[in-house]
């Protein structure tokens, strides 16, 4: 039986670099095609020049598709010069929800509130026209990261996740430390993942506002045309895709950290734990980096984070009889033996 445990613990740590390595095979891996140039690539009309050239401002053009995110937007039925010529027009209404796809764009200089329309169309036999600013307010791209990034980068929504997340993590927190559970931070599991992870959160939250402040435009287009491939996309944003793997992989050995380590029970309540604290981090960083506090918050944090576990989590031995990492000596834990 005892031979049977010690091989069970070594598959386990085994398995865990196999995944580790797996996934940083594809993360290194990924390949981007740029596509071959055809000869006649630039030879463009006019009007084909122009869509570029709007393209490269706006992020989007013809065929572009969007989701309706606004209660409802009001489109002209007949084309903007008319009602511009106090002529009656006809409107229709699209509600939240609708996908809408571009069917046009035109620039109308003698408009004062804004000169760019744009005639987009629900189906064959809803479309019409409205400003671009008033679309932009009321539409999303129709793509999952692009919803993704939009529900996360709402400002107020923000606010209240880290008033809502610090009052209620603070509270089962405190729980958790009255009851003696494990704790990343103040009564962590021997394994330097869980740290790993909350610094990891940290990083990346910081650095995702310092982009939406310092790199507007790259983010807007990023938002239009979001990837997952961390090589098709400039230096800083392809570190924050990195930094997004790297979560999502250290997670996933935090999970299988936490099971070796814990029984069933335990583990569970850890990882709810960590969740918790991860939740607290993410809301913190992002929103006060927005303020410039979160940079010196951040190196505090990383120097709080790593004291923590150098001091209180790391495992100085081992068991002799069974292996597993002990913080001091005496009775292990987990097979009895007296180590001395």
């Amino acid at each position: 039986m005892h031979i049977i445990k010690s091989a069970l613990s070594c598959f386990l740590k085994r398995s865990q670099w196999v995944v580790l390595s797996c996934a940083l095979c594809l993360v290194l891996c990924g390949c981007y095609n740029k596509g071959q140039l055809s000869p006649d690539a630039w030879d463009l009309t006019a009007q084909q020049l122009d869509s570029i050239s709007f393209y490269t401002t706006h992020h989007y053009t013809q065929n572009y598709n969007f989701l309706v995110r606004a209660d409802s937007l009001m489109l002209i039925e007949q084309h903007p010069v008319e009602m511009l010529s106090e002529m009656p027009v006809d409107t229709i209404v699209i509600y939240k929800g609708n996908p809408i796809v571009v069917a046009d764009i035109t620039t109308i200089p003698a408009d004062t509130i804004d000169s760019v329309w744009v005639k987009v169309a629900r189906d064959q036999l809803t479309f019409g026209w409205i400003h671009e600013h008033d679309m932009l307010k009321g539409v999303s791209p129709d793509d999952p990261i692009s919803q993704f990034i939009d529900f996360f980068s709402n400002k107020h929504l923000l606010i209240f996740l880290a008033f809502l997340v610090v009052v209620c993590a603070s509270y089962g927190l405190r729980k958790l430390l009255r009851l003696g559970s494990k704790l990343v931070h103040f009564n962590d599991i021997p394994s330097f993942y869980p740290t790993l992870l909350c610094l990891l959160i940290a990083m990346s939250a910081t650095l995702y506002s310092s982009i939406q402040m310092f790199g507007a435009e790259s983010w807007r287009h990023f938002y239009y045309h979001p990837t997952l491939n961390p090589y098709a996309v400039p230096a800083h944003l392809s570190l924050f895709l990195i930094s997004v793997w790297a979560i999502i992989i250290v997670a996933l050995t935090c999970v299988m950290e936490t099971r070796r380590l814990l029984p069933v029970g335990q583990a569970l309540i850890y990882l709810l734990g960590l969740a918790a604290v991860c939740a607290v981090v993410y809301v913190v960083f992002s929103v006060s980096t927005l303020y410039y506090i979160g940079y010196p918050l951040l190196i505090a944090y990383v120097v709080f984070a790593l004291r923590r576990y150098f001091r209180f989590a790391r495992a100085h031995f081992r068991c002799g009889n069974c292996g597993m990492k002990l913080h001091a000596k005496g009775v292990c834990p987990h097979c009895g033996a007296v180590n001395t």
